[in-house]
């Protein structure tokens, strides 16, 4: 296979959105954990331990997708400069341990919807 230095440059614009996801995500959740901190110290509802465990979850994955897509993105980078100075095997090495980030990362984003859905189930419940 012959990787040039546009291959991994096609991923930029991909994993700056992924990113820009994953930071949306987080911020949303943590609002949830002020708002849910809140309502526990004013009414110490049980069902919101929970919840709250269920966004520690979340916020350790999210984190860890985060680490993995911006580590994807570094190695991107890198290999488009190993390809620059034409050392062609380091860059095929660099995208391929890229990729697998990237996979990784995508994988975290799925265990994250899977414990989402369940939260929303958790405040379901709590209204039958």
């Amino acid at each position: 296979m012959n990787l040039t230095i546009t291959t991994p440059a096609l991923l930029f614009p991909a994993i700056s959105l992924l990113l820009l996801a994953y930071t949306n995500r987080y911020l949303t959740l943590a609002s949830l954990v002020r708002d849910l901190h809140d309502r526990y110290k004013k009414f110490s509802e049980d069902h919101l331990t929970g919840q709250i465990k269920n966004l520690r979850v979340r916020i350790k994955i999210i984190k860890n997708m985060q680490i993995l897509g911006v580590a994807s993105f570094f190695l991107c980078v890198a290999t488009m400069l190993v390809l620059f100075v034409e050392w062609e095997l380091a860059g095929t090495i660099l995208f391929a341990i890229s990729l697998i980030l990237l996979l990784a990362s995508l994988a975290l984003s799925i265990a994250e919807l899977r414990i989402s859905a369940d939260a929303l189930d958790i405040q379901l419940q709590d209204c039958e």
